[in-house]
């Protein structure tokens, strides 16, 4: 079973979106200027990034723009091209192709059959 490992949110001003989950719930940030990204902390991570508390998530934060104009969730997969190939024959589209992330993994987003975008995440091995 694929668990839900991420989540994002695009801010049409991000410095003011920071600033607005930074004071409601004491969420941590960390910008990434190359990368135009906010990574958001909203629990302890160990020395690799990765949640301590079973069933925790961070997540992230950038400017708004397509196809990201929503709340998204991301999905671990074990294999993004896979999970596209799944994701077309059951009606769904692939909205961004599988694309590395620096040096810890692959993303990827596609819309399912009711409109929503769902990012997917592949580790690299």
């Amino acid at each position: 079973m694929d668990k839900v490992v991420h989540f994002e949110i695009p801010a049409d001003d991000v410095e003011r979106a920071k600033k607005f989950y930074k004071k409601v719930f004491d969420w941590k940030m960390e910008a990434f200027s190359d990368m135009e990204y906010t990574m958001i902390q909203t629990t302890a991570v160990d020395e690799n990034h990765m949640p301590t508390e079973q069933g925790a998530i961070n997540g992230g934060m950038m400017k708004r723009q397509v196809p990201v104009k929503c709340p998204v969730i991301t999905i671990a997969v074990q294999d993004i091209e896979q999970t596209l190939n799944n994701v077309k024959k059951m009606g769904g589209e692939s909205v961004r192709g599988k694309m590395q992330v620096g040096d810890m993994g692959y993303a990827a987003y596609f819309k399912d059959t009711e409109g929503n975008v769902i990012g997917l995440w592949q580790k690299i091995s």
